[in-house]
């Protein structure tokens, strides 16, 4: 039988060089879960590991069992928890060396990821593209036939922006070069199900980012002058599920902020 997503726990191949295991963390900002990768050319005797997932111990096992505990490298898309918790208990599983765009989540190599930079692991040749936005360290994987996006792109939904270091004017540069890179190519997103064709969901993503921007635009001429991210987030989210207009308030202040810089 062939797995569809979600299917929690179980290897599930989704092109030649990627199968992914799917962490049992649902909820309202991990979609169905937090998806790990595991990547390597046919024929290859080891794996590369993207985003370990949450701090979750039948996942971190599920990860080494899957991949025989030969990891030859981990690669991290960004800080978040539900994709870096679980770093150190597949490092005491495999002894796997972690990269990523921040030191804090390193393990056992020197030099952090950069844009730009080809890696070489288990028989395949990764980019790394800087794509921040969601937030500043936020990085995408390409490969010959798929990117994985991260939290960048999604499968279902769309992304919020972490105004710690995310920008508007960041993500919309992100998601055009990600047209460029993995137009044709298969999307492996961290939430949600993977798509065949990365272009026509990063197409929709900025068209939806311009549809809102707009709308924070029209509510700022409503409310006067800088007002408050979330009695903008009451007007352009009033039919969106209020538990989720935290999240929502944070891509409103990244829009607020794009305003008053690009107007």
């Amino acid at each position: 039988m062939t797995l569809t997503h979600p299917a929690y726990g179980q290897l599930r191949r989704v092109t030649p060089t990627a199968a992914v295991l799917l962490a049992d963390n649902p909820g309202h900002m991990t979609l169905d879960g937090t998806n790990t990768w595991l990547l390597a050319a046919p024929g290859a005797s080891e794996y590369v590991v993207v985003d370990p997932g949450p701090e979750d111990a039948a996942h971190s096992e599920a990860i080494a069992r899957a991949t025989g505990g030969r990891v030859a490298l981990t690669l991290i898309t960004h800080r978040h928890p539900d994709h870096t918790g679980g770093i150190d208990r597949l490092v005491e599983l495999t002894g796997t060396p972690v990269r990523a765009a921040e030191s804090a989540h390193q393990r056992g190599a020197a030099d952090m990821l950069s844009d730009g930079e080809v890696v070489q692991a288990a028989g395949l040749s990764i980019r790394v593209l800087a794509t921040p936005g969601h937030t500043g360290d936020s990085l995408s994987f390409v490969l010959d036939d798929a990117v994985l996006t991260g939290d960048t792109i999604l499968g279902s939904g769309t992304t919020v922006l972490d105004t710690t270091d995310g920008t508007l004017a960041d993500y919309l540069a992100s998601l055009d070069a990600l047209i460029e890179a993995g137009a044709g190519k298969a999307l492996l997103p961290a939430h949600g199900p993977d798509h065949p064709d990365l272009e026509p969901v990063a197409r929709y993503y900025v068209a939806h980012r311009r549809q809102r921007l707009e709308q924070v635009r029209a509510a700022v001429a409503e409310l006067g002058p800088d007002p408050e991210a979330m009695d903008v987030v009451r007007i352009v989210y009033a039919d969106v599920d209020q538990r989720l207009w935290l999240a929502a308030r944070s891509s409103v202040q990244a829009q607020l902020d794009y305003l008053r810089t690009h107007g």
